[in-house]
C-alpha cells in the first residue's frame, strides 16, 4: 500500500455560469467562495468554494460543452464509466428536501437503500449530487 496519500482535498465540477453556480451552492449547501481566478492555460475561470474544510473547485470554460442527457439521471449515469457524483451526509432528509423544494432545487431521485434514505438533486447545470441519511 502507498502510504503518503493523506486525504481528499476537493472535487472539480465544470459549470456554465460561475455566479449562478456559486450562489446555488451557497444557498442550498452552505458553501462560501474562497478563491476566484482565471487560468489562461485552461481558458477557464476557476473558483474554489468551501464548507467545513471540504472544497469544490468550479470551472467555467470559455467554450463549455453541455452535460450529456444520460448523465442527468442517476441510474443511467452510473452505467457510464467515470467519476459519478459527490455525496453528502445529512441527519434530516425530510428537512433537507423541504428546503430544496422551497428553493426550487431539481430533485432527480429518492430511494431507500439498505435502510438509508438517499436523494439525488441536480445543480443548475444538471450535475448530480447525492445526499444520504444513515
Amino acid at each position: 500500500m502507498i502510504s503518503n496519500v493523506l486525504k481528499p482535498l476537493h472535487v472539480g465540477i465544470s459549470v456554465s455560469n460561475m455566479e449562478a453556480s456559486v450562489e446555488w451552492y451557497r444557498k442550498n449547501l452552505g458553501f462560501e467562495k474562497k478563491q476566484d481566478d482565471y487560468a489562461p492555460p485552461l481558458k477557464a475561470r476557476v473558483c474554489f468554494i468551501e464548507k467545513d474544510g471540504f472544497e469544490l473547485e468550479l470551472f467555467q470554460y470559455d467554450d463549455p460543452k453541455p452535460i450529456p442527457e444520460e448523465r442527468k439521471t442517476p441510474n443511467t449515469d452510473l452505467q457510464t464509466i467515470g467519476t459519478k457524483h459527490v455525496a453528502f451526509l445529512t441527519d434530516d432528509m425530510q428537512a433537507l428536501k423541504k428546503g430544496f423544494v422551497e428553493n426550487g432545487v431539481d430533485i432527480a431521485h429518492e430511494v431507500t437503500m439498505e435502510g438509508n434514505a438517499v436523494m439525488f438533486v441536480r445543480d443548475p447545470d444538471g450535475v448530480l449530487i447525492e445526499f444520504i441519511q444513515k
